[in-house]
């Protein structure tokens, strides 16, 4: 089984997932985590540049590009094996955050962007994928480390990767679903909780 958590940057969404693992895991679940872009060497290269090298210009197809180079790792080397042993994979975001952000944020076409990520991943899809949502100005404001490149866009660019999401959503009703992250904490969790659940199957039996 494949789920991801996704979102606005500052919803929460580290919090929710690493919360939401130790659930699975004290229920008995054997469970790899893993982030995209990242966990691989490569992946960990790639997002380096594309998060902290502010020095280096990128055309917003090459930016698309590292993204899915990096996530095309991550499939062939953490997210594949691990679901042929039986396991149960939870990404920090996946190819719906490339979507959004070099495509309704970045102004890309989303319908390219999908198409190329079914090639980079080779047709692998979550699940399911929890999108946390809230107001973008007070995601915002939770965030108190220094803002990465893709944070530093503005407060336009990520009212577009917002409304983004809620229109894949909308688009992808049986494998995505909205929870609200504008509350308190163990609020967020017990509707991810019951949303897996639902989706996933009573008492999470995969």
């Amino acid at each position: 089984m494949f789920l991801s958590f996704d979102g606005v940057d500052g919803v929460g969404k580290s919090t929710q997932l690493s919360l939401f693992c130790s659930w699975l895991r004290e229920s008995g679940y054997d469970v790899v985590t893993c982030r995209d872009p990242g966990t691989t060497r490569l992946g960990e290269a790639i997002r380096e540049i594309l998060l902290t090298r502010n020095e280096v210009g990128m055309d917003r197809r090459a930016e698309m590009l590292l993204y899915m180079a990096a996530r095309a790792q991550l499939v062939a080397e953490i997210i594949v094996p691990a679901l042929q042993a039986g396991k149960i994979v939870v990404s920090d975001r996946y190819l719906l955050a490339n979507v959004v952000y070099q495509g309704y944020g970045g102004q890309l076409d989303v319908n390219v962007i999908w198409e190329v990520g079914r090639v980079a991943t080779g047709g692998l899809m979550p699940d399911l994928t929890l999108v946390l949502d809230m107001d973008v100005r007070a995601a915002a404001g939770r965030i108190e480390r220094e803002r990465d490149r893709m944070e530093s866009q503005g407060e336009t660019f990520a009212q577009r990767v917002r409304q983004g999401y809620l229109t894949e959503v909308g688009r992808h009703p049986d494998t995505m679903v909205v929870v609200d992250a504008a509350r308190e904490i163990d609020q967020v969790q017990a509707d991810i909780r019951a949303a897996a659940e639902a989706w996933l199957g009573p008492g999470l039996d995969f």
